[in-house]
């Protein structure tokens, strides 16, 4: 059994402990940094809309001809908050295996899903006139539709500009 004494003290040295935490913590608000460090990195906060593209096999790596649009898309994506996301068809560069990649992205509510490369193109094209609903943008050439924008191919630095400026404008209307 604790003395009288022992159990009177314990109260004493909790108090004097707490005030130690306290004091700290006071401590560490008043002496830290007043923004002369880094800046810590913030998420970013994106709209409800996607932005989605479809490549062949190569994807975005550079050199390709989807890079420049990719580079487009994610200049877009910060000028919007909209999200930017790609997929490469994978399997036989035919429209046929392409086809169900643009339907996969617009079951993935894409609000603007851009395509380039032969076969996506010409699978958008495809699928672009049962979805009223979503806007396509393919880069190459031939004629646009109600839904469906069409990105001359050029240099890279030109092809770049005309994604962004397209995409963001697209994802502003949605």
């Amino acid at each position: 059994m604790a003395s009288l004494g022992a159990i009177r003290k314990r109260p004493i040295a909790f108090g004097a402990g707490l005030a130690v935490v306290v004091a700290a913590g006071v401590t560490g608000v008043l002496l830290r940094p007043s923004g002369d460090g880094p800046e810590l990195p913030t998420a970013r906060v994106y709209r409800d809309v996607d932005a989605c593209l479809l490549t062949d096999s190569r994807g975005v790596v550079p050199g390709v001809p989807a890079a420049a649009v990719w580079a487009g898309m994610q200049d877009a994506s910060v000028a919007t908050r909209a999200r930017a996301s790609f997929l490469s068809a994978a399997g036989p560069d035919t429209q046929a295996n392409d086809v169900p990649y643009v339907n996969s992205l617009v079951q993935e509510h894409c609000s603007v899903v851009v395509a380039v490369g032969p076969m996506p193109v010409r699978a958008v094209r495809a699928v672009a006139p049962r979805q009223k609903g979503v806007r396509f943008v393919v880069v190459g050439d031939g004629p646009g539709s109600a839904n469906v924008s069409v990105v001359s191919k050029g240099g890279s630095a030109e092809v770049r500009e005309h994604v962004r400026g397209l995409v963001a404008s697209l994802a502003r209307a949605s």
